[in-house]
């Protein structure tokens, strides 16, 4: 009968190379300078010859460092949510720490479930990228004290630090290119916008940026997705009550994008003909729809890479101000917006 091998120990190294656990363990922590070059050679072959390979969680608890970092995401089906975790993982790796990945999938007993997970693991740090979190969750985080930082999203009253998507400049850009290319009735839709800040930022400055422009007619309409039937009527009647009027259609993130793409199929309308179609975050399938559909981009990686780092200067004890640190995004223009027939 196999047996499986009893793990290799530093007494087991130190026997070997004929030594003390001391030596070993000084070698292991880099203090090279105390050891002679003979035994460094001898630890060395020690260690390779039995494959040694030490426990990180313990020597990291033993220092008072587990160099873990907890990423507490809503969706990760989401590709927003996946090249930020991309520009999170990267910059880990860069800085010498190990990435907990936690997916609530947007449930309330998950979010409690890995909150607690991670404050088992002795995470030094938390990463929220998860727009549909609790307000009491993002409290019991930062009674934790944990340094933590949130990807796009602010909560009132809640002192952390923010990285995100400047949402003001990049909605007033996706609008105004709608404005330029004759668009006179534009629909901007999002998902309920509750309190969630992204949302609500998107919505002022489309608004704002339509005001004093009396020709132009602007609506906005909240949907969950997959709410096909509620998307097609509103899509419907809002071509409808415009179809005098060169109207588009600008869309909050790129899931509800490719909700609204779908729905355009079903009912028949043509963007890029029947109506203009602009959506938030680029997606892979955006230029392969047909004409192609404009999308703003977002620099998502970069995004997580910065809160990566923002969150490693506060546990090496930054303490100025909490932040915000907000990225422009990019307009690739396509065909869904260009108009390729006049009305």
């Amino acid at each position: 009968m196999n047996r499986k091998a009893a793990r290799v120990t530093i007494s087991d190294v130190a026997k070997t190379a004929k030594t003390g656990k001391t030596s070993v363990s000084r070698y292991l922590n880099g203090e090279y300078h105390a050891l002679s070059a003979d035994l460094k050679q001898r630890i060395e072959q020690a260690i390779s010859a039995l494959d040694y390979r030490p426990n990180q969680m313990a020597r990291g608890l033993k220092r008072g460092r587990t160099r873990l970092i907890g990423l507490i995401i809503a969706d990760i089906t989401n590709p927003y949510s996946v090249h930020v975790l991309s520009g999170i993982e990267a910059a880990c790796r860069a800085q010498g720490f190990t990435l907990l990945v936690c997916n609530t999938n947007n449930e309330v007993d998950q979010e409690r479930h890995y909150l607690h997970l991670l404050s088992s693991y002795q995470v030094e740090g938390i990463v929220v990228n998860a727009v549909g979190m609790r307000e009491e969750a993002l409290n019991t985080m930062q009674q934790s004290q944990l340094p933590m930082v949130l990807i796009d999203r602010k909560i009132p009253d809640f002192a952390c630090d923010v990285v995100a998507l400047n949402n003001q400049e990049a909605t007033a850009a996706a609008t105004e290119h709608l404005l330029e290319n004759g668009c006179e009735a534009i629909l901007f839709i999002s998902e309920p916008l509750a309190q969630v800040n992204t949302r609500l930022e998107r919505l002022q400055a489309f608004l704002h940026t339509t005001q004093g422009r009396p020709s132009v007619v602007s609506e906005q309409a909240e949907t969950a997705l997959n709410q096909s039937e509620k998307l097609d009527i509103l899509l419907t009647e809002f071509t409808r009550r415009h179809h005098h009027k060169r109207c588009a259609v600008l869309v909050a993130n790129g899931a509800l994008t490719l909700q609204v793409a779908r729905s355009m199929r079903r009912i028949g309308l043509q963007w890029g003909k029947d109506v203009g179609l602009l959506g938030f975050d680029e997606l892979e399938w955006a230029e392969l729809a047909g004409v192609g559909i404009t999308t703003l981009k977002q620099p998502t990686w970069q995004i997580g890479y910065a809160a990566l780092e923002q969150v490693i200067r506060r546990i090496e004890g930054d303490n100025a101000p909490v932040r915000e640190q907000l990225f422009s995004g990019e307009l690739i223009v396509r065909g869904s917006t260009l108009f390729n027939s006049t009305r």
